[in-house]
């Protein structure tokens, strides 16, 4: 299916809701999921996304370890899509991110993220 961009410029605020945590590609074994184009641990962060009066936890991947975000902080958030999923007939919505770096950080330039 395909990927839908998602303007965050739209958002009156967005937070972490749940620290950074690496995701789990083989729960018997603990391996990592890692990401094909990178070779990064893919991590996944919970962001409250908020707009007006209302507000929504959505858990977002990331490549690489997003550093200095942690629980309360406002995050800047490059590159978010939504992409719809449906297996076995289970379905849901994966968020996937470029970037989520702490509003306070200096911007990383395109292609440079957080390592491993």
């Amino acid at each position: 299916m395909a990927s839908l961009p998602i303007d965050t410029a739209k958002f009156t605020g967005i937070i972490c809701a749940v620290p950074p945590a690496p995701r789990v590609a083989n729960r018997e074994t603990g391996q990592l999921r890692v990401d094909r184009d990178t070779g990064k641990t893919v991590y996944q962060v919970g962001l409250c996304l908020m707009a007006g009066t209302s507000a929504d936890v959505v858990n977002v991947s990331v490549a690489g370890e997003p550093a200095g975000v942690q629980l309360g902080v406002p995050v800047a958030v490059r590159d978010l899509v939504a992409t719809p999923w449906e297996n076995e007939g289970r379905h849901g919505i994966a968020f996937r991110a470029a970037e989520i770096r702490p509003l306070s950080a200096p911007a990383t330039p395109a292609g440079k993220g957080a390592s491993q």
